[in-house]
């Protein structure tokens, strides 16, 4: 609450909103909030998650820094203001094809197992989450050990 009355004096002060390069319909937004709510499960977004995140985001959809803090910043204030995953994942089902949307179930597993481990929590939303997006449990399930095998790797070199 306080942050939105902060935004509203920013926003009396500056004039108006800043342009932003991300639309409440743009499904880099819809995708970025499910990567912001499973990174915020268990507590606040903290700095290593973030950065995690943003990595993600740049490499997925070629952006730099500033346009990656951005998005996450748009992505965060959706996620707070959503009741569900159906808004996001509705829109991510009109403007995405399959491999679009298996490519956002990837990165939901990249974020998840970013701190090595899976929550029942992380679990069960990224359960709903594909099941929402049309991806097969089967997909699912190799999607996340595709990721978890790519964590491992990483460790080796």
């Amino acid at each position: 609450m306080l942050e939105k009355l902060r935004r509203l004096v920013a926003d009396l002060h500056v004039g108006g909103k800043q342009p932003s390069h991300f639309d409440a319909d743009d499904h880099r937004v819809a995708a970025a909030a499910l990567l912001v709510h499973v990174a915020t499960l268990e507590g606040e977004l903290a700095a290593p998650a973030r950065d995690k995140l943003r990595s993600i985001l740049m490499d997925q959809f070629a952006l730099t820094d500033a346009l990656a803090d951005e998005l996450i910043e748009a992505a965060a204030a959706a996620d707070r203001e959503a009741v569900d995953f159906y808004h996001f994942t509705s829109l991510l089902m009109r403007t995405l094809n399959e491999q679009g949307r298996l490519k956002v179930i990837e990165m939901l597993w990249q974020v998840a197992l970013a701190d090595g481990r899976v929550s029942e929590f992380e679990d069960n939303m990224l359960w709903r989450v594909a099941d929402l997006l049309a991806v097969s449990p089967r997909d699912r399930i190799a999607l996340r050990q595709r990721v978890a095998g790519d964590r491992a790797g990483e460790g080796d070199g």
